[in-house]
């Protein structure tokens, strides 16, 4: 356990730093909506976090969650689950075996293929970092990589950490991939928020695919683990079945995932805006200190830097912020293969955070040439 450990005294270090701007792991921290914040002191106020919550959800709650998600008036349910982790945890615990296969891509999102490998399930990823493919999965590459043994088609969409997102019609022809060889589609819309012209895929192909959401990134509740899964009715119990959280999702969380659905549309048109301005300005920062910016148009909540020219490596430049109290991410976190080509920066945060990243980058970068022994980062 010596590695667990480790790694919780790294994040119990970073929440012990004063002031830490918090800019790697896409998290919102524009302060909360009021009503948000209202509606969790009035639920702690009332003590009802003293009672278990509905098993599945507050019925209003995953009503709302389904009508955000544009699936109102269709079989489609959601099950609240304790973030959106969770949610791909029980799916994978339901559908991945012995003899079976995950295909993904690289870079994905590393957690669904630990809980695939802990259930005995072989994980294929499929490189996209690369500009010829536009840094996307095409449909041509996801046939080469099924058979019959694949169980899961697992789609991060807009992919972290690239920024890509998918069209309607690549979401379909995964769709269609995925009921050739009888693979269930998890299409992990955690970041679809900051997206434009995103498709979930219950829109186009409702059977035999399911949705994972997360209030983590764009309502700011990562702290208080609340997520989601949605699909048709039957696959719903089948996930439910293997959950092991039986009693329900945080009380006070489900409270402000409700308050914050119902002012979504002015909240978000403040948090994108916030996050557009941090983007223009990271990138403009970036490029003059050398770095250059694959995928400038991101839709997700933060941007890749490669960090070729400078000629150090990204967890140098990591551990160089941590010391100035900017915590970003290096890029092994998300890709053995390509990490060691780029930092990632997360964009929706105060502009304040944004500006120290922006003044402090050239000096991160030169603090890192001195580093020759770097902590372990995770």
């Amino acid at each position: 356990m010596a590695d667990a450990r480790t790694r919780n005294r790294y994040f119990d270090d970073l929440f012990s730093t004063p002031d830490l701007a918090w800019m790697g792991q896409n998290t919102n921290h524009v302060p909360a909506h009021p009503a948000v914040a209202e509606a969790m002191i009035r639920s702690v106020e009332a003590g009802e976090f003293n009672a278990y919550a509905p098993p599945m959800g507050f019925e209003a709650l995953r009503s709302a969650i389904v009508a955000d998600l544009g699936v109102a008036g269709t079989s489609a349910e959601a099950l609240v689950t304790e973030g959106g982790v969770n949610a791909l945890a029980m799916i994978c615990k339901a559908r991945a075996k012995p003899g079976t296969t995950l295909v993904t891509t690289d870079p994905t999102w590393k957690w669904p293929c630990m809980f695939a490998e802990q259930a005995g399930a072989e994980v294929v990823q499929i490189p996209i970092y690369d500009a010829s493919v536009n840094y996307k999965l095409t449909p041509d590459a996801l046939r080469a990589n099924v058979d019959e043994r694949c169980a899961i088609i697992y789609i991060v969409d807009p992919n972290n950490p690239l920024g890509i997102r998918y069209d309607r019609e690549e979401i379909e022809a995964f769709a269609e991939i995925a009921r050739s060889v009888g693979a269930l589609l998890i299409h992990d819309c955690t970041y679809r928020d900051f997206a434009d012209g995103h498709t979930p895929v219950l829109q186009v192909a409702p059977e035999g695919t399911v949705v994972s959401l997360s209030f983590s990134k764009w309502l700011g509740l990562a702290g208080m683990r609340i997520g989601a899964l949605v699909a048709e009715p039957k696959l719903v119990d089948e996930f439910s079945a293997a959950s092991t959280s039986v009693l329900g999702a945080s009380v006070v969380a489900q409270r402000a995932a409700m308050a914050g659905l119902s002012v979504k549309p002015e909240w978000m048109k403040d948090v994108r805006r916030i996050d557009s301005a941090n983007k223009a300005m990271i990138i403009e920062a970036a490029k003059a200190t050398g770095l250059s910016v694959p995928i400038p148009v991101s839709h997700g909540n933060f941007l890749v830097l490669e960090t070729a020219s400078t000629g150090v490596s990204p967890e140098a430049i990591v551990e160089a912020a941590r010391r100035e109290g900017v915590m970003i991410r290096q890029g092994r976190y998300h890709t053995a293969a390509f990490g060691d080509r780029f930092i990632k920066v997360s964009t929706s945060v105060p502009s304040a955070w944004a500006e120290r990243f922006c003044e402090g980058l050239p000096r991160y970068i030169e603090t890192a040439r001195t580093l020759n022994d770097v902590p372990a980062l995770f």
